[in-house]
């Protein structure tokens, strides 16, 4: 059985690049959009998803930042929360969740009925949807695979809030079907050995490991909070 989720939060999460397109974290953020754009001549970086080892990372943070700067370059952007056990995408843009992802997949309904505009230009969201007990399965399963390329076709770019890697095995799944992966690594909290266990079981995947990003460097050591590194 589906848990449905309550209305819509009281408070939503701040996105530094939606509130503030001109600060220094939001330029940042704007290099690691073109570091994706470049990270392939042969093919096209339609879809990435956006994993951590850990859920203290700031995963969807960084998410919903990729998502809004994409959308602000004119991309027509649709950021999809796959994360169907600790699901965040609807907080930070205040959606009540109570239809998303997981109704698309067990066809409750189709992909432009669960999709909802924002209040950022060109960015859509797709909310995980009730809670299901079986994500793996579904996330795993051929409708996703059907729904990830309906999305390449309404949209120029879609991002993908997935589970911690070291947890479960949803970011792992969904790394076989989509262009590219980035792991976010926050220092000071992500232990060096989670990062290279993390970062290995999605270079295992068949997708392409676009590179990592380092989270919340401390001010005092550099100007910028967010680097890219692409492998």
């Amino acid at each position: 059985m589906l848990k449905r989720k309550k209305n819509a939060p009281q408070q939503s999460r701040q996105v530094i690049s939606k509130l503030n397109p001109h600060s220094p974290i939001t330029e940042q953020y704007r290099t690691i959009r073109t570091n994706i754009n470049f990270s392939s001549v042969d093919k096209e970086i339609k879809n990435v998803l956006v994993t951590s080892a850990d859920p203290a990372a700031g995963k969807s943070s960084t998410v919903a930042n990729l998502a809004v700067v994409h959308a602000h370059q004119g991309k027509k952007t649709l950021l999809i929360d796959a994360d169907m056990r600790k699901p965040t995408v609807h907080y930070t843009f205040r959606k009540d969740n109570l239809m998303g992802l997981s109704s698309v997949l067990i066809s409750e309904a189709e992909i432009e009925e669960a999709v909802e505009s924002t209040d950022v230009d060109n960015l859509d969201v797709l909310t995980c949807g009730p809670i299901p007990p079986n994500p793996s399965e579904l996330l795993g399963s051929a409708h996703m695979q059907e729904l990830l390329e309906e999305a390449k076709e309404l949209y120029d770019f879609v991002i993908l809030d997935t589970p911690p890697t070291l947890a479960v095995t949803d970011a792992k799944v969904l790394a076989n079907v989509v262009d590219g992966s980035l792991f976010v690594v926050r220092s000071g909290i992500t232990q060096t050995e989670e990062a290279e266990r993390g970062i290995k079981s999605i270079q295992e995947a068949e997708a392409k490991f676009l590179g990592a990003i380092l989270n919340d460097v401390p001010k005092d050591k550099d100007d910028s909070y967010y680097y890219y590194y692409g492998t």
